[in-house]
C-alpha cells in the first residue's frame, strides 16, 4: 500500500485523512478510497494507535522516511521538490513574505478601533451623543467580520496576491474618505466601507503563514501575528490621541492613507503569491529548472535514475539498504518505497509568474466557492471550532471593553486626561501583549512536544490546551482590576498597569492557542474555521459596542464587566473537558466531507 497525505501533498481521499505528512512521488496512479482505508489502517495498527484528522505522525515509520530539518524535526506538511514550492522557499523569500502579511496586518488594524480617543472631537464635530459616535467602530467591526465571504473566497481561487492588493487599495480610498468626511452620515458610510477593506486583517495572516511556514513553526508565527493585530489595535489609540491633539482629528486618517500606500506598494512588489498546490502528485506547470541551477537539474536526474533502480531490487538487497541507512529501503506492508526527496528545501525562491497579479499557480484547484458559503455555517455544528471561536471573542472583547470605556473613564474627574493622556493608556495593554507574545507560542510549542514525545511521536491537538490555564488567569485577574478599578476610582497607575497589562497579555495568547487547536483539528477547512471564528467574534464585537455604553449609563460599570468576564471564564472552562474528550469529538466527526474538502 502507498501512504497519502493529509494536510498537503495528495489529493484528499474520503477516510485516510489521518497522516498530515506522508508524501510520495514515484506512485503511478491514485489510489482508491479502499487501498486509502487500508493504508491508514496499517499504520494505526504499526502505532496502536486511532490515527483520525488532527492527529500527527511526528516521527519514522520501520520504512517509511520523511524530508526533516536540520534539528532532525519531521517536516510537516512535506515540501514537494521544487523550487517555487512556499516551504522550500529561502529563508529571505520566507521572511519577505511574512513581513508583507504583518504589514497588511498592522494597516488594516489601524483605523477601526482607533478612534477611543478622537471621540469627544466627534461629538462635538457633528453634535452627536457617545452612543451615535461609537457606532463608526461598531458597524465597522460587524461589517468586517461579513466581509470575509467575500476576500476569503478570492483567496482561495485567485490567491493571496490580489486579495492583499485589492483590499489595500480599498482602504486607501476609505480612509481618504474618512479624511475628507464632512457629516456623521458620511463617516459612518466611510467607517462600514472601511469594514470591507479591514476584512483580510483577521484570515489572511493564518493563512500566509500556513503557505509558508511548517507545523512547528507556526505556533511562533501565529502568535506574532496576533501580537501585530492585537498590538496595532492598542497603538493604533496612541498614535490617533497623539495626531488629535496636535493636529486635528482629520490628520490621523491622512496618516492611514500613507499606510495604506506603503502596504499595496510593497506587496506589488516584494510579496509573492504563496498558494501552493499540495492536493496534487505533481504541481501543475512543474518546470524545477525554472529557478535551478545545472548542478541541481543533475541532481534531479539522478534521483530519477536511482528511484528507477530500485524498482528492480530484491528483497535481500532493500534489507541491506536499509541496514546501511540509505533511506531507501521499502516495506512488506507498503509494496513499495515510500520516501520523500526534497532538493530545494531552504533553497528555492519564488517564479516569475508568482508575482503576477493572479498566479497561474494559484489557479486549477480549491476552486468550490459553494464550500466558501456551506462549509463556515456546518461547522458550527462542531464543539471544537466553537470552543475556539468563543475563547477568541471573548478574549478580544476583553479587549474591546477597555477600548469603549476608556475615554469616558479616564476624560472626567478624579483623572480629567486630555485625549493624548487617554491613548497612552493604551500602552498599558501594547506592554502586556507584547509579554504574551514572546511566552505564548514557545511555550504551546514547547508543551505540545513534550507531549509528542511522551506519547512515542504521535502529536494530538489537545496537547497544546493547557497552555491556555496560565492566560486565563491573566484574563480574570485583569478583567477584576480593570472592573473595580472603575467602580472605586482607583489610582490609574493600578487600572492601567496591572489592569490593561494583563488583559493585553491574555489577548494575544488564547486566541491564538485557541485557532490553533482549531485549525489544526480541521486542517482542510482552515480558511473556513477561521470566517466561521471572525463571524462569532464579530457578532459579538457589535453588540458589545451597541449595548455597553446604554448598560454603563443605567447599571454602572460593575454589571456589564462582570458579565462579560463570567462568560469569557465560562468559555475558557470548556477547554478542561475537551482535553480529555476532544479526540472523541475529532472522531465523530472523521468521516465528514470537511476532510474530503
Amino acid at each position: 500500500m502507498v501512504l497519502d497525505t493529509l494536510t498537503g501533498s495528495h489529493s484528499p481521499a474520503p477516510r485516510c485523512t489521518s497522516l498530515d505528512i506522508l508524501s510520495v512521488h514515484s506512485m503511478p496512479s491514485q489510489p482508491t478510497a479502499t487501498e486509502r482505508e487500508m493504508e491508514a489502517q496499517e499504520v494505526a495498527e504499526l502505532f496502536h494507535e486511532d490515527l483520525i484528522p488532527g492527529t500527527e505522525l511526528m516521527t519514522d515509520l520501520t520504512d517509511v522516511h520523511f524530508v526533516r530539518n536540520a534539528a532532525g524535526k519531521v517536516l510537516v506538511p512535506q515540501p514537494h521538490n521544487d523550487p517555487r514550492d512556499p516551504l522550500n522557499w529561502d529563508v529571505k523569500w520566507k521572511l519577505l513574505s511574512m513581513f508583507g502579511m504583518f504589514l497588511m496586518t498592522i494597516t488594516t488594524a489601524m483605523g477601526p478601533l482607533s478612534i477611543a480617543p478622537q471621540v469627544s472631537y466627534y461629538m462635538a464635530e457633528w453634535d452627536r451623543s457617545l452612543a451615535d459616535v461609537l457606532q463608526f467602530t461598531g458597524v465597522c467591526i460587524l461589517v468586517l467580520g461579513f466581509s470575509n465571504f467575500l476576500w476569503v473566497p478570492i483567496t482561495t481561487r485567485y490567491g493571496r496576491r490580489p486579495c492583499a492588493i485589492l483590499s489595500g487599495l480599498l482602504g486607501l480610498g476609505c480612509c481618504i474618505w474618512r479624511a475628507k468626511a464632512t457629516s456623521y452620515n458620511s463617516m459612518f458610510a466611510a467607517s462600514a466601507l472601511h469594514g470591507v477593506a479591514a476584512g483580510p486583517g483577521e484570515t489572511f495572516g493564518p493563512i500566509v503563514i500556513a503557505d509558508v511556514m511548517f507545523l512547528h513553526e507556526r505556533g511562533l508565527y501565529m502568535t506574532l501575528y496576533l501580537w501585530a493585530y492585537m498590538g496595532m489595535l492598542m497603538i493604533g489609540p496612541i498614535i490617533a490621541g497623539a495626531m488629535t491633539l496636535n493636529y486635528g482629528w482629520r490628520s490621523f486618517w491622512w496618516f492611514c492613507v500613507a499606510l495604506y500606500a506603503l502596504q499595496v506598494a510593497y506587496c506589488v512588489a516584494l510579496f509573492p503569491e504563496t498558494k501552493w498546490n499540495r492536493n496534487a502528485e505533481t504541481p501543475q506547470d512543474i518546470d524545477p529548472t525554472s529557478v535551478a541551477t545545472e548542478a541541481e537539474k543533475a541532481t534531479v536526474d539522478a534521483e530519477h535514475e536511482d528511484k528507477a533502480a530500485v524498482v528492480g531490487e530484491t528483497d535481500s538487497e532493500k534489507t541491506a539498504a536499509a541496514a546501511r541507512g540509505d533511506n531507501t529501503a521499502t516495506t512488506e506492508h507498503v509494496g513499495a518505497r515510500i520516501e520523500h526527496h526534497d532538493n530545494y528545501l531552504w533553497h528555492g525562491a519564488p517564479c516569475k509568474s508568482q508575482f503576477a497579479f493572479v498566479s497561474s499557480l494559484a489557479l486549477g484547484y480549491d476552486n468550490d466557492i459553494k464550500r466558501i458559503f456551506l462549509v463556515p455555517f456546518q461547522l458550527f455544528m462542531y464543539p471544537i471550532v466553537q470552543f475556539g471561536g468563543f475563547v477568541f471573542s471573548f478574549s478580544a472583547s476583553s479587549f474591546l471593553v477597555i477600548n469603549l470605556t476608556q475615554s469616558q473613564v479616564f476624560e472626567v474627574a478624579p483623572y480629567n486626561m486630555n485625549v493624548a493622556q487617554i491613548g497612552y493608556t493604551n500602552f498599558g495593554l501594547w506592554i502586556g501583549a507584547t509579554i504574551g507574545m514572546f511566552t505564548a507560542g514557545p511555550l504551546s510549542d514547547w508543551i505540545s512536544m513534550r507531549a509528542t514525545k511522551k506519547n512515542h511521536g504521535i502529536r494530538e491537538p489537545e496537547m497544546r490546551l493547557p497552555t491556555l490555564i496560565p492566560y486565563g488567569i491573566c484574563l480574570f485577574v485583569g478583567s477584576m482590576v480593570t472592573m473595580f478599578g472603575y467602580y472605586n476610582e482607583w489610582r490609574w497607575p493600578v487600572i492601567v498597569v496591572i489592569g490593561f497589562g494583563l488583559v493585553g497579555m491574555q489577548v494575544a495568547a488564547l486566541p491564538a492557542i485557541a485557532l490553533t487547536y482549531a485549525v489544526d483539528s480541521y486542517k482542510p477547512v482552515a480558511g473556513e474555521v477561521l470566517l466561521n471564528v471572525t463571524i462569532n467574534k464579530n457578532l459579538w464585537a457589535y453588540g458589545v459596542s451597541k449595548f455597553i455604553t446604554p448598560w454603563i449609563e443605567k447599571s454602572g460599570y460593575l454589571p456589564p464587566l462582570g458579565t462579560e468576564l463570567a462568560l469569557s471564564m465560562l468559555w475558557l472552562l470548556f477547554g478542561i473537558p475537551l482535553y480529555f474528550f476532544g479526540k472523541h469529538a475529532r472522531r465523530w466527526s472523521r468521516n465528514s466531507s470537511v476532510h474530503r474538502m
